[in-house]
């Protein structure tokens, strides 16, 4: 763990999270400032700055991806998924702890252009309604 992580905090219970699903290698939860409804992050447990950090850790978190995807598309309706992953600041890390962004895609803003539109709410209260479908189903 490293202290001064904020994937880390969350994993540790220090910092609030919304958690839609937690395994022993990774544990997934909804994104505060989500692109479009649902936007889901998976890190694994232990502190790896990205996917090309040793010891690598994209296979310690691939069921956990697997699994967070299929939920997100069957609980919210969801018409399609982006799955992807930053690697250094040049290309958007902004959190030095790897993670995949789940993003699910709905038909009335389809298309790549619209991914990083911001579109779905960040009240919390919004987010609260969207972990509510995900973990009670």
């Amino acid at each position: 763990m490293s202290t001064d992580c904020l994937f880390c905090k969350i994993i540790a219970g220090e910092v609030p999270s919304r958690q839609v699903y937690v395994d022993e290698h990774a544990i997934a939860f909804l994104d505060i400032g989500p692109y479009h409804r649902g936007h889901t992050l998976v890190v694994p447990r232990r502190h790896v700055a990205d996917v090309l950090a040793e010891p690598p850790a994209w296979t310690e978190i691939a069921p956990a991806v697997e699994h967070t995807s299929k939920l997100l598309v069957e609980r919210l309706g969801a018409d399609g998924l982006n799955i992807f992953s930053s690697t250094g600041a040049v290309a958007g890390q902004d959190v030095f702890h790897l993670h995949v962004h789940l993003v699910p895609r709905y038909e009335s803003l389809a298309g790549g252009r619209e991914l990083y539109q911001r579109t779905a709410s960040t009240d919390p209260a919004e987010l609260d309604a969207v972990h509510a479908e995900l973990v009670e189903g």
